[in-house]
């Protein structure tokens, strides 16, 4: 089914990689339909805007894109903006009766749906279902990222009940795709040339409860290791549930990256309960030892939630002891924000936003040390890096991250020394560290053959995509 008139279309995309993957599906779908992408918002007919609702910064900034898009029917070529994703499914009534400019609101599990909706003559302004729904294999999808790297949806939705988080009324329960299915998309995405699978959910560690025969996430692993990529990386692995077969996955398999990205939230026992975590502080420093002992090279990434209804200032000390002592290589510190429709909005003893504001640059001020710290003993050492293509704005020529460095939320490493095409792993030396970014010089290249399958199929040419990424606070 094609659009009589093809139309063009710019998708902007506020919030989290899961949101992203959702943009892809929307944009595969109209694509599909003879839609045409462009790069700039005043060029299109057609606007989408996904939005995130997660915490007050992020709905702020959805409704602030929403407001500079509705601008764009007044001075562009737009005709038709709609708005989907968190902030429709959360207040999509409210937003209906402040935002006349607006012509649809579509759900989180609506957005399949949205090349019927523009296709239709007359169509309803809301369509804000219960969530129930994902995309398989067989869905059409654009990556957005360049072509080397992608996010992988592997269940959508959460069972879990965190005090502070709205995300479960916004997704709705738990819902696993099959192992089958996320090969099956596993191999389309390397057959386009994908080298680094980035795996996504609400819950990574909880995947396939809901499914028969209750697959776990190593189950998946052990599958997906058997696609032709170089690096599989797991995203929001929920640290409730972590078996020692999963362990033993990432230690024995070279295609999953040395990076495990799990959040902890907090280390006191007290807040740990109030935030309704399942697990206590003994449950977690013992799993990051093992953890430790047994993936060598690990590079943990995680976050911590400052300011929970009922932190004393002995709770806060136990956390930055707990940062001290840990040394996390990479560590988010958030805000807590008061949300309505959560447990934690009803707790006593908020604290102040100074107090929130105090302790999280204090957090910040003791990781940034150790960032510095951990990355002066990378120089002289060889990693291998995937190349992600010249290095604007900078005095260095290319830029790419090592297996360390997840894409759009960690350091990079930039490459003064030596040449690569975007897409091509190689081995570098560091030659000097910063806070957060390391300096390297190329020292070994592949071999002639599978440069030249990188030159021709991995290069990444300029994407005729709209996807605008403009990633929100995370405290899942």
């Amino acid at each position: 089914m094609e659009t009589t008139t093809p139309k063009s279309l710019y998708m902007m995309t506020l919030g989290c990689p899961k949101n992203r993957v959702d943009s892809e599906v929307m944009l595969g779908t109209l694509r599909h339909r003879g839609y045409t992408l462009v790069q700039e918002a005043s060029d299109a007919e057609v606007i989408v805007v996904n939005t995130c609702a997660f915490i007050g910064p992020a709905k702020q900034e959805s409704v602030d894109s929403i407001l500079e898009m509705a601008e764009l029917k007044k001075s562009g070529a737009c005709q038709t903006l709609v708005v989907t994703g968190c902030l429709s499914q959360r207040y999509g009534e409210e937003l209906a009766k402040e935002m006349p400019e607006v012509d649809h609101f579509l759900g989180t599990s609506a957005y399949a749906q949205i090349g019927d909706l523009l296709a239709a003559e007359a169509s309803p302004r809301q369509v804000i279902p219960d969530p129930d729904y994902i995309h398989d294999a067989n869905t059409p999808r654009i990556n957005s990222m360049p072509k080397y790297t992608a996010y992988l949806k592997i269940s959508e939705g959460c069972d879990n009940a965190c005090a502070f988080c709205i995300i479960p009324t916004l997704r709705g329960g738990q819902r696993s795709r099959t192992i089958d299915d996320i090969v099956a998309e596993a191999k389309q995405l390397a057959d386009s040339g994908v080298q680094e699978l980035n795996l996504v959910a609400q819950d990574l560690t909880a995947y396939g409860h809901d499914l028969p025969g209750r697959p776990k996430l190593h189950d998946l692993l052990k599958a997906l290791v058997q696609v032709d990529v170089k690096w599989i990386r797991l995203h929001y692995a929920y640290p409730r549930i972590f078996p020692d077969e999963l362990i033993d996955v990432m230690a024995s398999e070279p295609k999953i990256a040395r990076y495990l990205d799990m959040p902890v939230q907090h280390v006191s026992d007290k807040l740990l309960l109030s935030m309704k975590r399942g697990r206590n502080s003994e449950f977690l420093k013992g799993l990051l030892t093992k953890l430790r002992e047994r993936v060598p090279g690990l590079v943990m990434r995680t976050s911590l939630i400052v300011g929970l209804p009922g932190e004393t200032e002995e709770d806060f000390e136990m956390l930055k002891e707990f940062v001290k002592t840990q040394r996390f290589e990479r560590l988010g510190v958030f805000q807590y924000s008061d949300e309505e429709g959560t447990a934690a909005y009803d707790l006593p003893d908020k604290v102040p936003q100074k107090t929130i504001e105090r302790r999280w640059r204090e957090v910040m001020a003791i990781q940034k040390r150790i960032n510095r710290e951990q990355n002066k003993k990378l120089v002289g050492k060889r990693l291998e890096v995937l190349v992600e293509g010249p290095a604007p704005e900078t005095e260095h020529l290319l830029v790419g991250r090592h297996q360390g460095q997840a894409p759009d939320i960690d350091g990079m490493v930039y490459i003064n020394d030596g040449l690569a095409y975007p897409g091509e792993l190689v081995t570098v030396e560091v030659t000097e560290a910063h806070d957060y970014d390391l300096v390297a010089r190329v020292v070994e290249r592949p071999d002639p053959k599978q440069r030249e399958h990188t030159a021709r199929d991995a290069h990444p040419a300029p994407l005729p995509l709209s996807v605008m990424q403009r990633p929100a606070p995370r405290a899942e």
